[in-house]
């Protein structure tokens, strides 16, 4: 998919920044001089864009060893949803804890998923989410750059303030993150809690060998801090683009064509209805970012010849929420990761009717239903819970069947049918009888 990025000069004010684009080795250090391009965010939720360096100055020795000290790559779970395979992976890293802050850092982690998910749509879809709290041990408390720039700290991931002398911007070494995201039982997304009480973070938006989509920077002690990740996770969970703009930046491109994120476009408000395009289904609709959706002129950072759906949102300014094209392709994004329908029970197992199967519905609101060789069983409908010895069988004894249960997810915030098939989870098993263990 194409994003547009600009990395223009930009006047700072004492701003804070998160990172968008960029990606990185899965255990080397990135190339000598690679940069990522970064979001810089004003305490008053204002957006800028920089660039900054891939690898850390103030990370001691390099990239640090996995266990230098006890407890060092320890991975506690925050929330345990299910098995890794069917949840969105959230896993928090710590820096700038030495051995004896590690219960603040599952504390900070704790509250940092707490501000992230009391956002929608994730506290409708808690259920899809695991979230790991990933130990490190620093040599120092605290993090560089904090309280001032002259202040250097010995910490595992070597994040610091003051990156590309922009005080707010929290830089990390990424290759060093890297390697302690590798050791949670999966990654799709990573946060990195820095131990500082100061306002500031950075996020990257990389395409990881480990599979996760994404890198935010935090400060654990700052309440505020907990938006960029919502921000950064528009990015990598939603793929949606920026919806800001710089003033006094030229027109978008023509020849550019139409950008592929689905929260920006070429097309006015009356063009996308006329050709039920992008967000049409959505025109008219009030949105809970405020106001109407519509096609608003100004985006991706550039002020004229791309539309956006909203006045403002979560992807233009901090303190917002995802407008109902954010919130859609956040929800389908989620279901990428995660299923709607899972089992203690793995798909394939076979049973016979002496058993009892169990599924589980991790989104309130969630269909059910069971056929067993393709036809539908009814009075089964909604349940979790199966006595399989009440399952009619057809047939003659020891012929084979196949159970099914699928689950749909109806959430009115879906309405592109092209992303609802992600909303659906079937899974099957054999089943015969008599008892044939």
């Amino acid at each position: 998919m194409r994003r547009h990025r600009r990395f223009g000069p930009l006047i700072l004010t004492g701003a804070l920044a998160l990172a968008a684009l960029g990606s990185a080795p899965a255990v080397a250090a990135p190339p000598s001089g690679a940069r990522h391009g970064v979001e810089v965010f004003g305490e008053d939720g204002s957006i800028g864009r920089a660039t900054a360096p891939a690898a850390s100055p103030y990370l001691t020795g390099g990239r640090p060893a996995l266990a230098p000290a006890p407890g060092d790559g320890e991975v506690t779970p925050i929330l345990r949803g299910g098995d890794p395979a069917g949840k969105v992976d959230v896993v928090v890293i710590a820096d700038g804890y030495t051995a004896a802050e590690q219960e603040r850092f599952r504390t900070d982690a704790a509250a940092k998923w707490r501000e992230l998910s009391a956002v929608e749509p994730y506290a409708a879809y808690r259920g899809l989410f695991n979230v790991w709290a990933v130990a490190t041990v620093s040599a120092e408390s605290g993090i560089t750059g904090d309280p001032d720039r002259d202040t250097v700290r010995d910490t595992a991931l070597g994040s610091y303030f003051w990156c590309e002398d922009i005080e707010r911007l929290l830089c990390v070494d990424t290759s060093a993150v890297e390697a302690y995201a590798a050791k949670a039982p999966q990654a799709d997304l990573v946060l990195v809690v820095a131990n500082t009480a100061k306002y500031g973070g950075a996020g990257y938006n990389v395409a990881s060998p480990l599979g996760y989509d994404g890198i935010a920077t935090v400060a654990g002690g700052n309440q505020k801090a907990g938006q960029i990740a919502v921000h950064e996770t528009g990015h990598s969970l939603g793929k949606l683009a920026d919806e800001y703009f710089y003033d006094g930046t030229d027109t978008y491109p023509a020849e550019e064509g139409e950008p592929g994120e689905p929260n920006i476009s070429t097309h006015s408000a009356g063009r996308l209805a006329r050709d039920h395009a992008k967000w049409y289904r959505w025109l008219g609709r009030t949105s809970p970012d405020g106001g109407v959706v519509g096609g608003y002129e100004g985006g991706g950072y550039y002020p004229k010849g791309l539309y956006r759906p909203t006045e403002n949102s979560i992807m233009r300014s901090l303190g917002r929420e995802f407008n109902l094209p954010g919130r859609e392709a956040m929800i389908a994004g989620f279901y990428r990761h995660a299923a709607a329908l899972t089992s203690p029970t793995p798909a394939g197992t076979p049973l016979t009717r002496a058993d009892r199967l169990t599924v589980d519905l991790p989104v309130a609101g969630t269909t059910l239903t069971w056929s067993l060789d393709g036809r539908d069983l009814p009075q089964l409908r909604g349940r979790t819970t199966v006595n399989l010895a009440t399952v009619p069988l057809p047939g003659p004894p020891g012929r084979p069947h196949t159970l099914t249960a699928t689950a749909t997810d109806p959430t009115p915030a879906v309405l592109d049918p092209t992303l609802r098939p992600h909303l659906t989870t079937t899974l099957t098993w054999p089943l015969t009888w008599p008892l044939t263990r």
